[in-house]
C-alpha cells in the first residue's frame, strides 16, 4: 500500500483546474506534467506516497514564466548493496506560451537535472481548457524516462544527428550533480497526454496516458508496470489544500497532497499591533512635553511615548523650524513603519513651530539614512485616501554618514538578554530527510558605547537526533564543513558565538564592520567588511577579509591546528520587483578560489526564497558527491506567521549534500543585509505600511 499527498494551488473557491500538482511537485496529473505554471510567486509544499516509495517536493514560482522544484525521494530496496536509495533532484520549467481562446499554454521543462538522473527527463506539454475551465487537456512529448514507452526516433534528430543518442548519465557518485547537457531531449521520444475534470467545487478528477515504463523500478524493485493508465481522485479544502487518492499503471494505489503557500498574503495582512497615535492639535502638542527641557532626557515624554512604540530615542536637535532626530527601530519588520510612528509622536509633542522633522535611522549603532517630513504633510496626508504614496513622494531621503542629532544622555550603555526555545534542523542529507535537535537558547548583547556590541549566544541540546548520523568525509580536502557532524557528537552545552563587533562609518556611501571572537559553529578568528551602498542606488559593493581558525568539536573555548585566511569581493544588485542579485568572488575556507552566485525574490512583507551555487577550481571529482555546492533558502519573517510586530524570522538552507568545496565563513550581520533596511528602495517597497 502506498500514500501520497497533492493539492491545487489556488483556494479552492468555484471551479478552478488551472493549477493541479503531479506526484513529482510540479504543475501536472499524476505522474505526466501539464503545460502549467503555477501562480506567480506561489510556494507549493507536497508529498506523495506509494508503496515502497516517498517523495517530498518544494516547488516555487520564480517568475510568471519560471518555476523551479526540490525533491527529496525515499526509494526502498533501489539499490541491491545499501538498500534504500535517498535522492536528491531538481526541476526547472519555462513557460512558452501562456493560454489564449485560440491557443493551449505550452511549457518546455528539466526533469531531475543536475542529480543522479533517476528521474532524468525532458518534456514540452501543452494545456488548454474547456466548459468553463472545468475540463483540461494535455499533451505532450517526452524524452529519458518520459520517452521510455511507446517510444519512437527523436523527431529532434532532423536537425542533427546529435539529439538520436542520449547520455549515459553518472557513472559514479563523483559524477552526481553535473550538468548532463548530453542527455537533454536526447535519445528516444515518446507521447503522453491526459485530462482533468472538476467535478464539484471540491472534488476533481484526473486521467493520464503515461509514456514513462517504469523500467528501473521494476528491475529494481519488483513494480508492476501493467497498463500506461494512471487516475486520480482529488478532493480540494477552502485554504487550497487537496488530498489526493490516485491509481498507479494498474498495480498500485498511491496517495499525495499539496499545501499551497502564497509569501504575497500573509495570516495576517494589515497585522495585530496596536494601532499608531493619532495626531493632535499642534497647540496641544506644544503643552505635552516642551516646557521644562527634560526633552533631551532618555526620561522625558517624548523619549518615553516613543518608548511605548518600541523605539528608542538617541539623539536630538532642534534648530529653528526643524528636529533632527536619531532614533533606533527595536520592533517593526519595516523601517517605514518605524519612520511614521516617530513622526506621529514628534508631531504630538514638539512645539508647533517645529514644522520639519529630519529622522536619522540607525543599524547597529550605525547612521544609514535621513528621512525628512513635513509636519503639514502629516496632517493633510493622515486619512487621505492614498496616503502612503504622497507622503513618500513628498518625503526627502539623504544619506547620513554622521549623525547631526545631540545625543540623548543615559542612552547608552545598554544590555539585553533572553531565553528561548531553539530548533536546529539539517533537511534532506543524503541519509536522512530530517535530522533535528530541540534546546533551549539563552543570548545577551552589551553596548557600553554607540556601535560597539559585545554579544554571545550558548545552547543547550534537549531532545534531537542530529549526533546520530552515521555519515563519515570522505573528502580529500581539507575538511572545514563535512566533519560538521563531530560537532553535533562531540558537544553538549555549545557556544554558539561569542563576539565583539564595531559598526562605523568610514564616509559617505560607506559602512564598516569589525568582528573578533567565536564568530560561527566552526570557526572562530577576525573578520573585517567594507561596504558600498549609495541610498538610491540598486548597487553596492563591498569587500571582506577573515582570519578563520577551526574550533574545538565540542563548541567551547578550544580550537584546533587548521587556520585560513578568506576573503570575497561582492556585488550586490536590486533587480527590482522584488528580485535580488549577488555575485561574491574571493577565497572559501578550504583555499579553494571561485565565485558563488545568488538570485533571491523578496516579497514586500519579507518572505523570501532565493538559490544559489559556487563554482572554484576544486574539480568535480576532487569536490566528490554533488559536484559543486548548490543549494535553496528561504527565509519567514515572524510578523507574517504571527502578525505581530516582531523583527526577525525563521530560515534555512537546503543543499542537496554538504560539502568542503566553495564553503564560506558564516559571519553574523553582513553589513548588507544589515543597512539596506532603510534605503530607498526598500523604504519604497513597503512604505504600505508607514501609517501603520
Amino acid at each position: 500500500m502506498s500514500a501520497a499527498l497533492s493539492a491545487a494551488p489556488a483556494l479552492a473557491q468555484n471551479v478552478d483546474l488551472r493549477f493541479p500538482v503531479s506526484t513529482f511537485g510540479t504543475p501536472g496529473l499524476i505522474d505526466m506534467p501539464t503545460g502549467e505554471v503555477f501562480p506567480d510567486g506561489t510556494l507549493h509544499l507536497n508529498t506523495a506516497f506509494r508503496d515502497g516509495t516517498q517523495r517530498y517536493n518544494l516547488s516555487f514560482q520564480i517568475t510568471p514564466r519560471i518555476f523551479g522544484s526540490f525533491r527529496y525521494s525515499i526509494i526502498d530496496d533501489y539499490d541491491a548493496v545499501i538498500g534504500t536509495r535517498y535522492d536528491r533532484s531538481f526541476d526547472l520549467g519555462y513557460l512558452i506560451a501562456g493560454e489564449t481562446d485560440l491557443r493551449p499554454s505550452v511549457v518546455v521543462a528539466l526533469r531531475d537535472f543536475g542529480g543522479t538522473g533517476i528521474y532524468s527527463s525532458e518534456y514540452v506539454a501543452a494545456t488548454k481548457h474547456f466548459m468553463d475551465e472545468r475540463l483540461s487537456l494535455t499533451g505532450g512529448i517526452g524524452w529519458g524516462r518520459l520517452g521510455s514507452y511507446g517510444s519512437f526516433d527523436n523527431p529532434l534528430g532532423a536537425l542533427s544527428d546529435t539529439f538520436d543518442t542520449r547520455g549515459a548519465g553518472p557513472s559514479s557518485i563523483t559524477e552526481v550533480g553535473r550538468l548532463e547537457t548530453d542527455q537533454w531531449f536526447r535519445g528516444d521520444a515518446a507521447l503522453f497526454g491526459g485530462l482533468a475534470y472538476q467535478i464539484s467545487d471540491r472534488l476533481s478528477f484526473r486521467l493520464e496516458y503515461s509514456s514513462d515504463d517504469y523500467g528501473r523500478e521494476v528491475a529494481r524493485t519488483g513494480f508492476e508496470h501493467r497498463t500506461p493508465f494512471n487516475a486520480a481522485l482529488s478532493y480540494g479544502f477552502g485554504n487550497g489544500a487537496d488530498l489526493t487518492v490516485y491509481a498507479l499503471h494498474g498495480s498500485e494505489i498511491g496517495f499525495m497532497a499539496n499545501l499551497p503557500i502564497d509569501p504575497q498574503n500573509p495570516a495576517y495582512a494589515s497585522g495585530i499591533e496596536e494601532a499608531p497615535p493619532a495626531l493632535v492639535p499642534r497647540q496641544t502638542a506644544a503643552a505635552l512635553s516642551w516646557t521644562d527641557g527634560s526633552v533631551e532626557s532618555k526620561n522625558s515624554p517624548l523619549s518615553a511615548a516613543l518608548r511605548d512604540q518600541g523605539i528608542a530615542l538617541e539623539g536630538l536637535t532642534v534648530e529653528g523650524s526643524t528636529a533632527t532626530v536619531r532614533m533606533a527601530n527595536g520592533r517593526y519588520p519595516a523601517e517605514a513603519q518605524a519612520l511614521g510612528r516617530t513622526a506621529r509622536v514628534l508631531a504630538n509633542h514638539l512645539p508647533e513651530t517645529v514644522t520639519t522633522f529630519r529622522v536619522e535611522s540607525t543599524a547597529n549603532g550605525m547612521t544609514t539614512s535621513r528621512t525628512t517630513l513635513r509636519r503639514s504633510d502629516l496632517e493633510a496626508l493622515e486619512y487621505d485616501l492614498d496616503g502612503s504614496w504622497r507622503s513618500y513622494v513628498r518625503a526627502g531621503f539623504e544619506d547620513a554618514p554622521r549623525t547631526e542629532a545631540t545625543a540623548i544622555a543615559g542612552t547608552y550603555p545598554k544590555f539585553d538578554w533572553r531565553l528561548s526555545p531553539y530548533f536546529d534542523p539539517a533537511l534532506f542529507d543524503p541519509d536522512n530527510p530530517l535530522r533535528a535537535d530541540l534546546g533551549l537558547q539563552a543570548e545577551a548583547a552589551f553596548t557600553p558605547v554607540r556601535g560597539l556590541i559585545f554579544s554571545g549566544a550558548i545552547r543547550q541540546p534537549i531532545v534531537g537526533n542530529l549526533d546520530e548520523s552515521t555519515r563519515s568525509s570522505s573528502s580529500v580536502l581539507p575538511h572545514v564543513r563535512t566533519d560538521v557532524v563531530d560537532y553535533a557528537k562531540d558537544s553538549d552545552l555549545e557556544i554558539k558565538h561569542l563576539t565583539a563587533e564595531y559598526f562605523f562609518r568610514p564616509g559617505r556611501n560607506l559602512f564598516g564592520r569589525v568582528t573578533a571572537g567565536y564568530l560561527e559553529t566552526m570557526y572562530g578568528g577576525l573578520s573585517t567588511e567594507l561596504l558600498w551602498k549609495p541610498l538610491n542606488s540598486p548597487l553596492a559593493l563591498g569587500a571582506e577579509v577573515n582570519y578563520a581558525k577551526k574550533r574545538d568539536y565540542d563548541q567551547l573555548f578550544g580550537f584546533q591546528d587548521y587556520d585560513i585566511v578568506t576573503g570575497h569581493a561582492s556585488v550586490y544588485y536590486d533587480l527590482g520587483r522584488g528580485y535580488l542579485g549577488q555575485l561574491d568572488v574571493g577565497r572559501y575556507l578550504a583555499g579553494d578560489y571561485g565565485a558563488t552566485f545568488s538570485l533571491d525574490r523578496e516579497f514586500d512583507n519579507g518572505f523570501r526564497v532565493g538559490a544559489f551555487f559556487t563554482l572554484t577550481d576544486v574539480s568535480f571529482d576532487d569536490f566528490g558527491e554533488g559536484s559543486f555546492d548548490k543549494g535553496i533558502r528561504f527565509t519567514v519573517p515572524i510578523d507574517w506567521l504571527s502578525g505581530a510586530p516582531v523583527q526577525g524570522g525563521y530560515g534555512t538552507t537546503i543543499r542537496p549534500v554538504l560539502r568542503d568545496g566553495g564553503a564560506r565563513l558564516d559571519v553574523r550581520n553582513r553589513l548588507y543585509e544589515v543597512v539596506r533596511g532603510s534605503q530607498t528602495n526598500e523604504l519604497e517597497d513597503r512604505w504600505g505600511r508607514f501609517w501603520r
